[in-house]
């Protein structure tokens, strides 16, 4: 087994990151991906090992989560130093390895802090003591702390630098009416960049407003023309779902009541349950859009709220995103 490698040379498909579900939670900080890349030679044990060591650095520094973001990893590279023979019976093999780690940028193929260190173990084989060295690796060493510290902040600085370009790049998305991937970049922003963070707030609720018109112009117009085309229960029916899913707080919201009020006059009373309650479902909506309107103008404080309801909106959006999108980015990466 020759596991020698004195170059990182990766090929690095996204979809080969370890996949956890996505979760709202995740956006709005710093999450590292980990990575062992497939074509490194290792037993499947150790890459398993390896895989779980990286997680346990990132979980035990507060930067581990899900892969919403295929831009930011931590990845490790394997060097065998001297191999020992020990006398039997049994016979044993100690091998020395070293193990560089790696937080950078795939996008960019750049490293933005590394560390190594030095374990020795001890098996009945190569294999074996290969193992054993790796299960020596120990995630809380402060070398890793440092490692993930220097990570962050290279992270920080990318997003202070680049954020007027990434908020341009959301507008330009936006302006093909690709909404929910502008959403995703603008939701990536951490937190703690908080100028940047909150440059993304406004951007977000202008892009969030222009999606639920343009979703209400569409759902609008085809369930006036469902409904004139027909005017007869299965029109109404089916003109009801569209009009049930426009936003309440969306520009044509006047129009689609007036359509429902049609609607629902022209319907004969043996007709209107089905349709009574997608209604109510409906005004069930609307209702709680004007609760949280109502809630800003009562007090300062349930601004927040309000806020907060938003932007836990934009996450789940950005989480759909997330979830719809096949990981199929690949991208070289030359890492010593």
């Amino acid at each position: 087994m020759k596991l020698l490698i004195s170059t990182i040379i990766f090929v690095l498909p996204i979809f080969a990151f370890a996949q956890k579900s996505v979760k709202p939670d995740d956006f709005g900080r710093i999450v590292l991906n980990t990575y062992i890349p497939e074509q490194i030679e290792l037993p499947v044990e150790a890459k398993n090992l390896l895989s779980t060591k990286l997680t346990q650095i990132t979980s035990n520094n507060g930067i581990g989560g899900s892969s919403i973001n295929e831009r930011f990893i931590i990845t490790a590279n394997v060097n065998i130093g001297t191999k020992d023979i020990i006398a039997g019976p049994p016979q044993m093999i100690a091998q020395n390895v070293d193990v560089t780690f790696f937080v950078g940028d795939v996008i960019e193929n750049t490293i933005f802090s590394s560390t190594t260190l030095s374990v020795k173990g001890v098996g009945t084989n190569e294999n074996k003591a290969f193992i054993d060295a790796l299960k020596r690796i120990n995630v809380n060493d402060n070398r890793f702390s440092t490692l993930i510290e220097k990570g962050k902040n290279k992270i920080i600085e990318y997003y202070i630098s680049q954020c007027d370009f990434i908020i341009k790049d959301a507008m330009t998305l936006t302006k093909l009416e690709k909404y929910n991937q502008a959403i995703y970049k603008l939701s990536l922003i951490p937190e703690v960049c908080q100028d940047c963070y909150f440059k993304s707030l406004d951007t977000l609720a202008h892009i969030f407003q222009e999606k639920i018109d343009m979703e209400c112009e569409k759902a609008f117009n085809k369930a006036k023309t469902i409904w004139f085309s027909s005017l007869d229960k299965e029109g109404a029916k089916k003109a009801g779902e569209l009009l049930s899913r426009i936003h309440p707080s969306s520009k044509c919201i006047d129009d689609a009541n007036k359509l429902i009020s049609e609607i629902d006059e022209k319907l004969k009373e043996d007709e209107k349950k089905e349709w009574e309650f997608m209604i109510r479902q409906y005004e069930d909506n609307l209702a709680r859009e004007q609760e949280l309107l109502e809630m800003r103008k009562k007090q300062n404080a349930r601004n927040f709220q309000l806020q907060q309801q938003r932007i836990n909106t934009y996450r789940e959006i950005a989480t759909e995103y997330a979830k719809n999108q096949p990981k199929s980015v690949t991208k070289n990466i030359y890492w010593r």
